[in-house]
Parts: C-alpha cells; sequence; structure tokens
C-alpha cells in the first residue's frame, strides 16, 4: 500500500547527536543522519562506509546490539536508549553479514531453520516460513548441501535467507556484496530486491558502485560527514582519530 501516513509510522532510523563507546574509546561521537523511504518496501537505501568497524559499530547500534551513550536514536518508532526499546527492534531487525558464523557441517536448510529458531518463530510457522524464503531466494536445489561446501554466491544467500526468514521489519545487510565477481555482484543484489515488500532494507559495504547496484539511494561516510549522493546535501558525524570513517 502506498501511503505516507504507513511509510510514516515505520522510518527505518532517525539518529541525533548520538556517541557510542568501547572501553575506553570513542567510535562515533555526535553522529546524525536520517534514513527514511518514501514507501516502506518500494527503495533500498545504502551507506558506504570503506572501515569494517564503521559499518559493525552501525549495525550494532540500529539492532539494539549497543546503546548510544548520548543523543537521541529511534528504529522502527523504538527509542533505542532504553532497554525496552532496544528488546523491540531486535525483533523486527533481520542482519545478513558476510562472513557469518557457520555452524559445524551444516546444511543450508537447517542452518535457515536455527536462524528461525533463534528468533522465535513457532514450530507449526517454522517449516513454511524457510521453505518459502528458500524457494524465494532460489536455494531449493542447495538446501541439502553443506554451507562450508556451497558456492560462495550461495552462501550469501543461504545468510540473507537465514537473516529475513523471521520476516523482520529491517534487513541490515554488512558486506554481503564484497568481494564478489560482476555476475555474482548482480545476481546477488537482484535476490535483495526481491525481499522488499514490508521490508526495510539497509545496505552497507565498501564500494559505492557496488552498492548502487541494490540501493536506489546511496549515503556516503568520509572525512566525518554523511553526503547524500541524490542531493549532495550533508549532516554531520563527527569521530576522534582512532576511529577515522575515510
Amino acid at each position: 500500500m502506498r501511503s505516507g501516513h504507513a511509510a510514516a509510522a515505520i522510518v527505518p532510523v532517525v539518529c541525533a547527536g548520538v556517541g557510542v563507546q568501547y572501553g575506553r574509546a570513542w567510535t562515533i561521537r555526535l553522529a546524525s543522519f536520517r534514513l527514511t523511504q518514501s514507501d516502506v518496501g518500494t527503495a533500498t537505501l545504502a551507506i558506504v562506509a570503506p572501515q569494517a568497524a564503521a559499518r559493525a559499530t552501525l549495525v550494532a547500534l540500529l539492532s539494539g546490539r549497543v546503546a548510544p551513550a548520548y543523543g537521541h536514536l529511534a528504529v522502527l518508532g523504538h527509542d533505542m536508549r532504553t532497554t525496552r526499546g532496544r528488546a523491540a527492534a531486535r525483533r523486527q531487525v533481520g542482519i545478513a553479514r558476510r562472513g557469518a558464523r557457520i555452524l559445524p557441517a551444516v546444511r543450508i536448510r537447517r542452518h535457515v531453520e536455527h536462524a528461525a529458531r533463534l528468533a522465535g518463530q513457532p514450530d507449526q510457522d517454522r517449516h513454511l516460513l524457510v521453505a518459502a524464503i528458500i524457494d524465494r531466494l532460489g536455494l531449493s536445489p542447495w538446501a541439502d548441501v553443506e554451507l562450508r561446501s556451497a558456492p560462495e554466491l550461495i552462501a550469501r544467500k543461504a545468510w540473507l535467507a537465514a537473516a529475513c526468514v523471521h520476516q523482520p521489519k529491517l534487513l541490515l545487510i554488512d558486506g554481503l556484496l564484497d568481494q564478489l565477481g560482476p555476475r555474482d555482484r548482480t545476481v546477488l543484489a537482484s535476490a535483495v530486491a526481491l525481499l522488499r515488500g514490508d521490508t526495510a532494507i539497509l545496505v552497507l559495504g565498501g564500494d559505492a558502485d557496488v552498492l548502487s547496484l541494490a540501493s536506489d539511494r546511496v549515503l556516503t561516510l568520509t572525512d566525518g560527514i554523511v553526503i547524500d549522493g541524490g542531493d549532495q546535501a550533508s549532516i554531520p558525524l563527527l569521530t576522534d582519530n582512532s576511529f577515522a570513517l575515510s
């Protein structure tokens, strides 16, 4: 449904003046950015961040794994400064990350089933959800192949399937398109497009040209500034010297 009201109810991210601290080091200081969609499920957003540490911090923030030390962060309408807000967001966010941990000798179907179980899907729904996402991403011929033995493209599709088997409202894809051949990148980008619908998708990686294959709008983290590739508007994102984003 194309509705401004419906889209406004599920604005993926509003981040204002956020700081994140690991131990004694500040990884993000005074971060401010807004990621929106005119219609939920009809667009994919991307953030280019060459350093994996920058992407990992953003994913941890947006998925509720890390609380901002200060500032305001709302994900899917939840206040991420509160324990309740982060817990609510975690149930609605999926993470597909390159190099995700693989259980020993696990087959692709079992890998996706395990993700559905961890997401709290009831037994009566799990089989249908797993079958649906495996079919949707073209993994049916590979469902009984060991994940660690599968071709790289198939393995990345399996990570994608595991991340969205519970039908998240926000899907974070970190580095999944990096270091693939041109054909495989195109195929995987097309798979990402298949996951639209009621899901807001944010793709992160180190190459703007690669991310543009899967995204309608690309933001870039560079020199401490978030640059909007569409209209060149910029929003300050300040960091200390120990965590340069360029």
